[in-house]
């Protein structure tokens, strides 16, 4: 693990609800490209369902940290596009399960008319920090 600084209010600076506002660290820069709810064969999961396409989304994040060697403590900054910000909750709650809610990244969450295939309900991006090898 990365070790990376979370400065979740920086001074003048309201506290973020679930997110740190300043995260820094030394390491191996890690972009991972917006995640949609698609399993391995390009079918998608959860039609309709915030909740099972947020999860679906975390676990291909997941599985692309895990290529470039980093997981999710090594994530700095989360991007999510979302259809409806209704459906925050739930995203939140997938994120909250395998995101260090003591150790939060930097996120921004923007609302958006449709993303690229009118089933799909959020995307997310994730910038990390990894180990240098």
């Amino acid at each position: 693990m990365t070790e990376l600084t979370h400065l979740r209010s920086p001074a003048g600076i309201a506290p973020g609800n679930g997110y740190s506002h300043v995260v820094w660290g030394t390491g191996r820069f890690v972009a991972v490209s917006g995640q949609c709810a698609f399993d391995e064969a390009g079918a998608i999961v959860g039609e309709g369902d915030p909740a099972a396409q947020a999860r679906q989304v975390f676990e291909n994040l997941r599985r692309c940290l895990a290529a470039a060697g980093a997981s999710f403590d090594d994530v700095v900054k989360l991007t999510y596009f979302v259809t409806d910000v209704a459906h925050l909750p739930a995203i939140r709650e997938a994120r909250d399960a395998v995101i260090d809610t003591a150790r939060p990244p930097a996120s921004s969450a923007v609302q958006v008319a449709a993303l690229f295939r009118p089933e799909l309900l959020v995307e997310i991006e994730a910038f990390a920090i990894s180990p240098l090898f």
